[in-house]
């Protein structure tokens, strides 16, 4: 997501948003269907060699194959994934399209998402601290931090723009859905003991502080109590565009 052991209503729409949850996908702008491609292996890169074909079609947006390999090393960095076993390119191929949708909303309602330079810096810098794999590569520094990037195939610059994305992604999902949803303190501080703990003492790890993750901890909650109504919305959102998913051997529209 990836994320530590949570719900099945959480699986796919918690990883969708808190993942990159969310993020700034290549899926997210509009593009001309491209021929098919082989992706370059780049050296010291988690990247693999395949053809970049279209994988979906969302209102004209273009998914591709690509991106969704993107989404799978995106997926990887993230402080709370579970097992790589976890991964499903077919769930990773949803979670693009609901992202696709929800990203072609927000376009309508930017005024509501607008996320400050100040705000991602924070959130980086925390993030930074927590990836139990940055400790080996000392990702306080910035050197480490682009070394530790750039062997799971982003530059500084794609990873901070698609963590930007996903802030402002969820900082739309509250807007529309949080209004009379409350997480108390209990209820972030029995998620990090029954939740957070086992899993940093499972990876052998000192975890963070309650007081420095109890924000990303309500996130996750959040994403909990309003998963039912994130779900009827991005089921209208299919229901009024036009999705189309590319099967085996198929050639785009």
């Amino acid at each position: 997501m990836r994320s530590m052991t949570q719900n099945a209503e959480l699986t796919s729409l918690g990883r969708m948003i808190l993942l990159m949850l969310v993020a700034a996908s290549a899926c997210a702008q509009q593009k001309a269907v491209p021929p098919a491609v082989p992706l370059t292996k780049v050296p010291g890169q988690n990247r693999g060699t395949e053809i970049d074909g279209v994988v979906a079609i969302v209102n004209g947006d273009v998914i591709l194959e690509s991106d969704v390999d993107e989404e799978r090393r995106f997926e990887a960095i993230q402080p709370y994934r579970g097992s790589a076993a976890d991964y499903s390119r077919d769930r990773a191929v949803q979670r693009l399209i609901d992202r696709t949708l929800i990203l072609q909303q927000a376009a309508i309602e930017a005024d509501r998402m607008a996320v400050s330079k100040e705000e991602v810096d924070k959130q980086l810098e925390t993030l930074r601290r927590d990836i139990p794999a940055c400790k080996q590569y000392q990702c306080s520094t910035d050197s480490g931090w682009q070394k530790y990037l750039a062997d799971n195939g982003f530059t500084v610059q794609e990873f901070r723009d698609r963590w930007q994305k996903r802030m402002e992604l969820l900082r739309l999902i509250e807007v529309r859905f949080r209004n009379g949803i409350h997480i108390s303190d209990d209820e972030i501080k029995d998620y990090y003991e029954k939740t957070m703990l086992p899993e940093y003492a499972r990876q052998k790890v000192a975890p963070p502080k309650l007081e420095t993750i109890s924000r990303r901890i309500e996130e996750v909650l959040l994403q909990q109590r309003v998963g039912s109504l994130l779900r009827d919305w991005l089921q209208s959102l299919r229901a009024q565009g036009n999705v189309w998913v590319m099967k085996p051997g198929e050639v785009a529209p």
